[in-house]
């Protein structure tokens, strides 16, 4: 193999490799654009319209959380159904869930942790380790 070979052969592989990020990269993008838009639907506005203002101040996984989460259990089930960043929205949750799947569930906890004053990314994921 001559010396050309050689850097013919990274080259391919160094494109090749950007190829691939430059798909990972759209996918976020387009994952960014359309985070939680079935929020919008007939089947979760209603819902989430009278309940978001509820979750300021409330600590996640608290009593006093899970009764909001309770009245907006039917748009709940719906936004699972048509998100597949939640691990619900699979049959074997976490195991059925692709990598960006999980990078977008990541940003998504993330966010709903900033929320309250009290939340932490950690706490989050400790309190969502069973789902």
């Amino acid at each position: 193999m001559t010396r050309n070979d050689v850097i013919r052969l990274n080259a391919a592989h160094i494109r090749r490799v950007g190829e691939f990020l430059v798909r990972i990269s759209n996918e976020l993008n387009q994952r960014a654009i359309n985070h939680d838009a079935s929020k919008w639907s007939e089947e979760e506005w209603p819902y989430f319209e009278k309940v978001t203002p509820k979750f300021a101040g409330v600590t996640y996984g608290s009593d006093e959380y899970k009764a909001i989460v309770a009245e907006v259990k039917p748009a709940n089930e719906h936004h699972n159904k048509v998100n597949r960043h939640h691990p619900e929205h699979f049959a074997n949750g976490i195991n059925d869930m692709t990598l960006l799947d999980l990078i977008e569930m990541m940003c998504d906890w993330k966010a709903a942790s900033e929320r309250s004053s009290d939340g932490t990314i950690a706490r989050s994921i400790e309190h969502n380790k069973k789902r």
